[in-house]
């Protein structure tokens, strides 16, 4: 590599910036119609998280903690909703920097992007927060029930969006990638992990790669899902988007509430 070929020789652009990860953004950020090249994931006008600002009770002067940004999408939305501040950690070091690019490109003034492991900031921190946002991440874990054990220590509101295990799913290419199953406790909670090694779908092979730390990843069941949530003490919960047949597991969106 010649480092010269990393210089920009052209006059200042957002899209000089969103270019120096051209061909692995999921989304595109709005209000700039000029801006090409990004994905076609909605996730800066994303319905989830319109549904979830509802449900909650909106995000008008809170406090938000958001877990795995991706590429700052639902940051935005949290913003113009009216956060009055959100911490976003995001441990993938390129998503971090599209984060960072998604801030200055959209003018991003209340969110700060945080690069590391959540799952040690939240063991680590005194914060807590008046809602957490966590779509995306619970099926990249190795010990999914801590990471909700730990939500709901540091808040009374969330909304999770997840993929999960089901047997009877009508996809075979789904199932065929879990290699183990196990039972597992933590904290008193027994449930059923199912192994989801990376491996298998060759992905840790790309730099768009959006998965979790490790080679593998732990799924439960959706039934273990809700029963965890309310085991910890979010008794209320509210579901929609249900998606039985997506093409990379079943999935659905789930806002849990404590007394």
């Amino acid at each position: 590599m010649n480092i010269l070929d990393e210089y920009i020789n052209t006059f200042p652009t957002h899209q000089n910036a969103f270019d120096i990860f051209k061909g692995e953004w999921s989304s595109l950020p709005p209000l700039i119609p000029t801006l090409k090249g990004g994905g076609k994931n909605p996730l800066f006008h994303d319905e989830r998280i319109v549904w979830a600002e509802k449900l909650l009770g909106g995000f008008k002067d809170c406090h938000v903690l958001e877990l795995g940004p991706l590429e700052g999408g639902h940051t935005y939305m949290l913003e113009n909703m009216g956060a009055s501040s959100i911490i976003a950690i995001e441990a993938n070091s390129r998503a971090y920097l599209k984060c960072l690019i998604t801030k200055e490109i959209l003018n991003l003034q209340r969110a700060r992007f945080l690069l590391g492991d959540f799952v040690s900031y939240l063991k680590e921190t005194q914060d807590v927060y008046d809602a957490c946002i966590a779509s995306g991440v619970l099926y990249h874990m190795h010990n999914p029930a801590e990471l909700i054990h730990l939500i709901a220590q540091k808040t009374k509101k969330v909304m999770i969006w997840t993929h999960y295990y089901d047997p009877e799913t009508n996809n075979p290419d789904v199932n065929v990638r879990f290699s183990e199953v196990m039972t597992q406790e933590y904290q008193g909670f027994n449930h059923t992990l199912y192994k989801h090694p990376y491996q298998n779908l060759a992905a840790h092979s790309t730099t768009g790669f959006c998965g979790g730390t490790s080679h593998f990843s732990m799924w439960m069941s959706r039934q273990d899902i809700l029963s965890c949530l309310k085991y910890f003490g979010f008794e209320r919960l509210e579901v929609h988007f249900e998606k039985p047949d997506h093409p990379n597991g079943p999935c659905f969106c789930v806002v849990g509430f404590k007394a």
